[in-house]
């Protein structure tokens, strides 16, 4: 047998006992670092969480696929994850620049100076903050890191001594038994001020961090109330809607509509100082302040929106009742130029969408910049104080939440943020349906087994809903009544269900008479297709 590699574990335990004590130094040295800048952005307004303003750079050079990979794999938490991925990386690229520091120490401040850098220079791309204010934060963080380094990494080499002593090894002019004798009050001073540290940065940073949300509130953030529209729609009819438990309900509460956007966290947006801009290739320009618009003629109406990373049978799409301003009426009054091809729709964060001028101005649909959801202002992550619906159109082409602008300009001249990573220009919502009763993966009893669930395809409408069981004819499913070509419909069908594993498809047909493609794809570049498809068991 060859011999064991005894030199070198013994190696690698030593430079492993060596450094360690190093890495956690710089570790903890970037949470320092991090609580701090979280802390000063939670007490003053208009400054960059860098954690944060990192990941919005991170979001703005993902290669394509990206989107999707983070949306498959978190779903609403997408942005939750980046956050935690974000902490993490710093937190392991920190302690390399803690052993770094144990060499050279200005190595390792190198890395935390790159570190504050970055954020600045993230924070500096963002209009909602203040560049003084960025610059002065960057600052702070970079001077706590170090010195929470430098403290915690000079520690270090008593430490690795007092551990050597704990061992028996001796360094020269002492006995092994004389120093192992000795109390290891070193290492153990070390481990009492790494840990308060920690538990101190997490404290500050929490702390912070929920400061800096309390600047940036969720759900109704205004005391306006929304204004009747001229005509409202009328009360749904038992008809419109079914109520078989777990099926999706015919519209959305506020609180349970999906939400998936580039805004890590939701923009604090002033009303008092907001405008809305009507520029570009128009005749006359146009500005409307928030009471402007909500003293203009309001009209409602049920649209279903979707999200283009949707994959087949997940539920980020959402049908509500929208409230707003006709945004053809804007048009009209703006003069739209011969040649102005396209739409653009800018929020206050610079985030940009881009579609046909023709979509908007088709008789057969009506377009709106929304300021109310299910009769109550806009929630603020769904896009207070406005936002744009336009029935038909992925959200990512269309629907700009926190609206600043609508441009009239040509296809050519802009390409909205998601379209240069890869996703298409042109995203007209594809025909779908899903599955929610019962749940794959189920057991159920043999016997009569209700099934149901939803079908979209706006601005279409859907005529007919069909199911299967393992694979076998379309049965069709009775579908409620459409509230407009615009929505979506519940559907559900009773299926005499024997014992044993079956699977359950579904499709859909449009009212152009399209029928659901089976053919399954990703959600890139322009929408997930396929049928639904679960399974379940029957005893």
């Amino acid at each position: 047998m060859p011999p064991r590699p005894v030199r070198r574990e013994v190696d690698l335990r030593t430079r492993v006992a060596e450094n360690w004590p190093a890495a956690l130094a710089g570790a903890i040295a970037a949470g320092v670092a991090i609580a701090a800048a979280e802390l000063f952005a939670g007490l003053v307004h208009g400054a960059p969480s860098l954690v944060i303003e990192i990941g919005a750079l991170l979001i703005s050079l993902q290669p394509p696929g990206a989107k999707d990979l983070f949306v498959s794999l978190f779903g609403t938490n997408d942005k939750l994850a980046l956050n935690i991925l974000i902490v993490a990386v710093a937190l392991v690229v920190a302690a390399a620049a803690g052993v770094l520091a144990r060499r050279k120490m200005w190595l390792g401040g190198a890395i935390v100076v790159v570190f504050g850098v970055v954020g600045l220079i993230a924070g500096l791309r963002d209009p909602l903050i203040t560049p003084a204010l960025a610059v002065l934060n960057a600052t702070l963080a970079i001077v706590v890191g170090i010195i929470a380094l430098v403290t915690l990494v000079q520690m270090g080499p008593q430490v690795v001594r007092a551990r050597a002593a704990a061992r028996g090894s001796a360094p020269r002019g002492k006995t092994s038994a004389a120093i192992a004798s000795m109390p290891d009050w070193d290492r153990r001073k070390f481990l009492i001020a790494s840990a308060g540290t920690l538990v101190g940065a997490a404290v500050v940073g929490r702390l912070g961090r929920g400061l800096l949300d309390g600047q940036h509130p969720t759900g109704i953030v205004s005391t306006n109330r929304l204004p009747a529209a001229l005509n409202p729609v009328p009360a749904l009819t038992a008809d419109e809607m079914f109520s078989t438990p777990g099926l999706t309900p015919l519209v959305m509460p506020n609180k349970d509509f999906y939400r998936i956007d580039t805004a890590l966290l939701v923009p604090n947006v002033d009303v008092d100082t907001w405008k809305l801009e009507v520029k570009g290739m128009v005749d006359r320009p146009l500005t409307f302040t928030y009471d402007q618009l909500l003293a203009m003629p309001l009209f409602e109406q049920y649209v279903t929106i979707a999200c283009v990373s949707n994959h087949v049978g997940e539920n980020l799409v959402g049908n509500a009742l929208w409230t707003g301003v006709r945004l053809k009426d804007i048009l009209d009054q703006a003069g739209v130029q011969s040649g102005a091809t396209q739409i653009v729709g800018r929020s206050v964060d610079d985030f940009t969408v881009g579609f046909p001028t023709m979509w908007a101005t088709d008789p057969d649909r009506e377009p709106m910049i929304a300021v109310g959801m299910n009769r109550d202002l806009l929630p603020s992550e769904h896009g207070y104080p406005a936002r744009l619906i336009i029935p038909g159109l992925y959200g990512y082409v269309s629907a700009t939440k926190w609206l600043s602008s609508i441009e009239l300009t040509t296809r050519e001249a802009v390409d909205g943020y998601w379209v240069p990573l890869g996703w298409a220009k042109d995203a007209p919502i594809l025909t779908q349906s899903r599955i929610d009763v019962p749940q794959s993966g189920a057991t159920v009893p043999a016997g009569p087994v209700t099934i149901g669930g939803v079908a979209w395809a706006p601005d279409r409408g859907i005529e007919k809903v069909e199911f299967n069981i393992d694979g076998g004819a379309w049965q069709a499913a009775p579908i409620s009544k459409p509230i407009s070509n615009a929505t979506w419909v519940q559907w559900q069908a009773t299926w005499t269900a024997t014992n044993g594993r079956h699977a359950i498809s579904v499709r859909a047909t449009d009212g152009t008479g399209d029928v659901q493609t089976a053919e399954l794809t990703d959600p890139a570049p322009d929408g997930a297709r396929g049928h639904h498809t679960i399974s379940v068991f029957v005893s």
